[in-house]
């Protein structure tokens, strides 16, 4: 039974072997030169099958734009606040609850740019603006958002602070 046993390992290692194209073994002695990190082929595990690489036009990246500005702009959005605009956002957010912010300046601005684009993609819909800024707006205190009452009150403060014109 063990004699088996060894037979149908061998066997089923061989064919893993053969289906892999890794029936040749080097020798020890001749150790092929190191590639850079970036050149080393990937070798596909048994187990998974083999896939098509994606055209690199295809992938797209996770790498934030070089240029936030324009990436907004070449979507439609507004720039985000300066000076005394970005002074009123911040503080009718605070005057809503100071945990909205909370320390966060700019990831709240970013916020706010994003809050205009429900109000751009869904003009008119209130129930999903209020229902895409009560998404986005979390903090460590409120993970799941602060509630459609403040969310619609927080998509006022942006619409009138960023995006007026929307």
């Amino acid at each position: 039974m063990r004699t088996h046993h060894t037979v149908l390992t061998l066997t089923t290692v061989a064919g893993l072997l053969v289906l892999t194209g890794c029936a040749e073994v080097a020798p020890a002695e001749s150790k092929p030169a190191a590639l850079p990190s970036a050149a080393k082929p990937s070798v596909p595990s048994a187990s998974a099958p083999a896939a098509a690489a994606p055209k690199p036009s295809a992938v797209k990246s996770s790498a934030p734009s070089a240029d936030p500005a324009a990436a907004r702009a070449a979507a439609g959005l507004p720039a985000a606040p300066e000076g005394a605009a970005r002074q009123a956002f911040i503080g009718g957010l605070d005057a809503i609850d100071r945990d909205i912010v909370h320390g966060k300046e700019d990831k709240a601005i970013s916020r706010g740019v994003n809050t205009c684009s429900a109000i751009k993609s869904h003009p008119g819909d209130r129930a999903k603006q209020i229902e895409q800024t009560e998404q986005r707006w979390t903090s460590p205190t409120h993970p799941e958002g602060h509630g459609a009452a403040k969310a619609a009150r927080i998509l006022d403060v942006a619409h009138k602070n960023i995006c007026p014109t929307f």
